[in-house]
């Protein structure tokens, strides 16, 4: 997805008891796991190879998951063709207004979603929280793709209308630790990454976006690894770095700081090209965690998988891409299709692997990902 500062701002549940911002270091109570316990996690897992994956017939996440547009058939063919080419993950946004919607229908789909994924033999990386895209969520019939452009319906949790809203606090806190109450012992689902970008300013609707988001998240992200922490699941929590310097405690950005802080397992995103996706993973090795880059691929900004995949087996990073199959999100369209609508689909995609028939947008890609994954040697 796009991507693209902060102060201590004080929460309110209904009742009128106060969250007291943490230090932004690290969230109060029980702390990450260690860096051994992380290690000995991951030693138990397949290398993570997935995708970011939402079905060809969903615009975001509340069309996937609404009881009205849930697709269980289709999720089960589109993760049948991920297995067959020898992906073992895939990273599943959530919202919170599905958890307001109908938390009963919602998680008995979501447990449905797991089963599903568990009969290909795929673990689900599930994100609570993101701060892309449309920072105005509405539940309810979505609308149709805008023609030519990325992303057009992707919708950002929580909103900005309840972002600051102090008597929501509460909800957001019973969402996530609802959630993570249904599957803290599930092993077939692989871990929990509680907020993507949380500082991305969603600059492609500046126009109506939160001038004091970065605030507001900055002090409510502590609390919800918190909250997490609290549960005590038996999977890892997570939230990815993607912009600015890592490598030096003293020059990364305070939500940057929080994530690392706060993940049991370190998590990035990189759009860019091969000497630069193995740098970033050499600013978080000296964390000593394992790592997953739970974004990657713009063919035309020089990530390829051809190219990525081979230095994440090397360096036994997980990696994600954006997309399984080409569908209404159109994120085979460039970020740039915001400012300049493409009519047409272009020469070279930009994420996605597939077509929305199943053929491969490019056989090579393909195949490299049945020789770099995990699962080869089983087969």
């Amino acid at each position: 997805m796009r991507r693209r500062t902060a102060l201590k701002v004080p929460f309110l549940l209904a009742g009128g008891v106060s969250i007291i911002p943490t230090p932004r270091a690290a969230a109060a109570g029980r702390g990450p796991w260690s860096a051994d316990r992380a290690q000995s996690w991951y030693r138990a897992q397949r290398r993570p190879l997935g995708v970011n994956y939402i079905p060809s017939n969903a615009i975001n996440q509340l069309e996937m998951f609404q009881p009205d547009t849930y697709s269980p058939q289709r999720i089960h063919a589109e993760l049948a063709m991920a297995g067959r080419m020898g992906l073992n993950t895939v990273r599943v946004f959530l919202h919170d207004l599905l958890w307001t919607q109908d938390r009963h229908g919602f998680t008995r789909r979501l447990m449905q979603f797991v089963s599903i994924a568990a009969s290909h033999a795929i673990k689900p990386l599930f994100v609570f929280f993101d701060s892309c895209w449309d920072p105005h969520p509405r539940l309810g019939p979505q609308h149709a793709p805008v023609p030519g452009v990325h992303n057009s319906g992707w919708v950002q949790s929580p909103g900005a209308d309840r972002l600051g809203d102090p008597r929501y606090v509460s909800v957001l806190n019973e969402y996530v630790t609802g959630v993570l109450n249904q599957f803290r012992n599930d092993d077939r689902v692989l871990g929990w990454d509680l907020w993507n970008e949380p500082d991305n300013p969603a600059s492609t609707y500046r126009a109506v976006e939160r001038r004091d988001k970065a605030d507001l998240v900055a002090a409510l992200l502590p609390q919800v690894f918190q909250w997490a922490r609290a549960v005590d699941p038996v999977q890892p929590l997570t939230s990815g770095v993607w912009q600015g310097s890592w490598a030096d405690p003293r020059h990364r950005s305070e939500i940057a700081g929080i994530q690392l802080d706060n993940s049991d397992v370190v998590s990035f995103h990189s759009y860019a090209k091969p000497a630069d996706f193995e740098g970033r993973i050499a600013e978080l090795a000296p964390l000593q965690r394992p790592i997953l880059c739970t974004e990657y691929l713009a063919r035309s900004l020089g990530s390829s998988v051809e190219e990525i995949l081979p230095i994440a087996k090397r360096h036994d990073v997980g990696a994600y891409n954006w997309g399984l199959v080409a569908g209404k999100t159109q994120t085979y369209l460039p970020w740039d299709s915001w400012d300049r609508p493409q009519p047409e689909p272009p020469r070279v995609w930009f994420s996605d692997l597939l077509r929305l028939d199943g053929r491969a947008y490019q056989d090579g890609e393909i195949a490299a990902i049945r020789r770099l994954s995990p699962l080869a040697r089983a087969r």
